[in-house]
């Protein structure tokens, strides 16, 4: 499967990138994990915007979401016109937290532009070659991490997150690990929010995973002290998630 990283910055779009989205691509099938503020005009240099076949949202933050609202005119207006509901998977008040952003109500609501589907901890969730499977991680709003499986490859996405053993049974064995580091080292950080790319790489050795790419980079924090975190704690290959890097996992 194909990853592209649509947006990678974290809490608000950064002068060189977006927020968290993030493009999986498997034989036909596209795959959205997250459209955060400010991805969605990233998202259009890789495909039609009517091409999406569905997408995950970790949780209701905007970071991670917002970019839903505007894509809901996109897909409704577009001159070449929609292919019916799009599937749309996330925690339970989603669909509420997307309607209550609109400057005012819709009429009939968004239910011809999208089809919510409610997630569960540990549940097995197939979408065309994708197998996908979320687990509850440590952040202040229900969030979940996910799972992604295609073509005998693994992607582990850690959406955003503290520290929690769920993120090692999440990213076991994984080809690439896309985990958040938000925080620096030696900071005064709040417990169960974030972690630093040190506690990511932990993870990743903990999980025995592959490969390990750092993202939510939040734009006030330098990137070289992010990734001097993580190679403290990680042997194995570490990459930023910077806008626009295609990898083939």
């Amino acid at each position: 499967m194909r990853l592209t990283v649509v947006g990678s910055a974290g809490t608000f779009p950064g002068p060189e990138s977006g927020c968290s989205s993030y493009l999986l691509e498997h034989e036909g099938y596209k795959l959205l994990l997250d459209m955060g503020n400010g991805s969605m005009g990233e998202l259009q240099k890789y495909i039609d915007l009517r091409e999406i076949d569905a997408v995950f949202v970790s949780h209701l933050h905007g970071d991670h979401c917002l970019d839903l609202v505007t894509y809901t005119y996109a897909r409704r207006y577009h001159p070449g016109g929609g292919s019916g509901p799009l599937a749309v998977f996330g925690p339970a008040k989603l669909e509420a937290r997307l309607c209550n952003s609109f400057d005012r109500p819709i009429p009939g609501g968004i239910d011809d532009v999208f089809a919510f589907h409610v997630v569960s901890d540990s549940e097995k969730i197939e979408l065309g070659p994708f197998h996908l499977v979320p687990r509850l991680v440590s952040h202040p709003v229900e969030c979940y991490g996910v799972r992604v499986e295609a073509g005998g490859r693994t992607l582990a996405y850690s959406a955003d997150s503290g520290p929690i053993d769920s993120l090692i049974d999440l990213a076991r064995d994984a080809d690439v690990f896309l985990a958040e580091a938000s925080y620096l080292e030696g900071d005064e950080n709040p417990p169960g929010v974030h972690m630093t790319g040190k506690e990511a790489a932990e993870h990743a050795t903990r999980a025995s995973a592959q490969s390990l790419l750092l993202t939510h980079l939040v734009p006030w924090n330098p990137v070289d002290r992010v990734l001097a975190d993580a190679e403290s704690a990680y042997s194995g290959p570490i990459a930023l998630a910077t806008r626009g890097l295609q990898l083939d996992i």
